[in-house]
């Protein structure tokens, strides 16, 4: 392993005592006659990193979809800080606190780099304000580009702000999407496979950045990735699908050391 990728994960920030900030309640999804997940059922705390891994086709990206509106499940509830998420639509998902980034990336490609953070920064100003350019929207505008900015910054993408977004290289692109995301002041994020595409240095890069969004934002965040390594050394908890089932939950040791994980996705246990 990459000594610098599996450093220990970064102390979660949950108190003891503390309630569950999302819940997945028995979550099934069929597709006409493809059951996609079933009775799918884990368990996030305040302040952590959880982990979701299995083959491809286990129904990870699917689960991400229902966590965010794309999807309704076929049956099953989700709740997000006691909110039922189940029947909202993507956008009051996204105004609850849930914000999310996707495995195949989806940027405003025509606009620049900060364009497309700075349009998921909200503005609270009314319709009015906007229309005719008040002073209270031009103060609010200014704060959102600043935010931006400082989103950019933070991501190491200062120094293309005016670039198109389609001219950054794929791992920037990955990296504006996070930006992006953040933009939205979200308490739970969800990184669908954001190590996609990646070499060895740009995931250390990757694996800091994490950890330091997780400590200054005190963020939740549930990710989605391939790279085990990746995985064991940002995740507190780790939940294996496979043919859209659980069939593992537990700390990054317990996990890779569990047979029917070694079975159907690691092939061997791991040191």
């Amino acid at each position: 392993m990459s000594e610098r990728v599996t450093e220990c994960a970064t102390e979660p920030v949950t108190e003891p005592g503390t309630e569950p900030m999302l819940k997945v309640i028995g979550v099934s999804k069929e597709f006409g006659g493809l059951r996609a997940l079933r009775d799918v059922s884990f368990e996030v705390m305040p302040g952590e990193t959880l982990a979701l891994i299995g083959p491809n086709g286990a129904g990870k990206s699917t689960l991400f979809n229902i966590l965010t509106g794309f999807h309704r499940p076929t049956s099953g509830r989700v709740l997000f800080s006691g909110k039922d998420l189940t029947e909202m639509r993507t956008f009051e998902i996204s105004r609850a606190g849930v914000g999310r980034t996707f495995q195949k990336i989806r940027l405003f490609k025509g606009l620049t780099v900060l364009e497309n953070v700075r349009l998921a920064v909200r503005v609270p100003v009314g319709g009015a304000d906007v229309l005719f350019r008040t002073a209270r929207f031009r103060s609010a505008e200014e704060r959102a580009v600043a935010e931006a900015r400082g989103l950019l910054e933070l991501v190491g993408l200062s120094e293309r702000a005016e670039d198109k977004a389609s001219s950054l290289p794929y791992g920037q692109q990955r990296l504006l999407e996070i930006a992006r995301a953040l933009a939205g002041r979200p308490r739970l994020l969800l990184l669908d496979e954001p190590g996609a595409g990646m070499n060895s240095e740009e995931l250390a890069s990757l694996h800091r950045l994490l950890s330091r969004i997780r400590a200054e934002f005190r963020l939740t965040m549930v990710l989605v990735e391939h790279n085990v390594d990746f995985v064991l050394g940002l995740s507190d908890r780790i939940v294996v699908l496979d043919h859209g089932e659980v069939i593992a939950v537990g700390t990054p040791a317990e996990v890779v050391n569990n047979p029917a994980v070694i079975a159907a996705y690691l092939g061997r246990p791991r040191q």
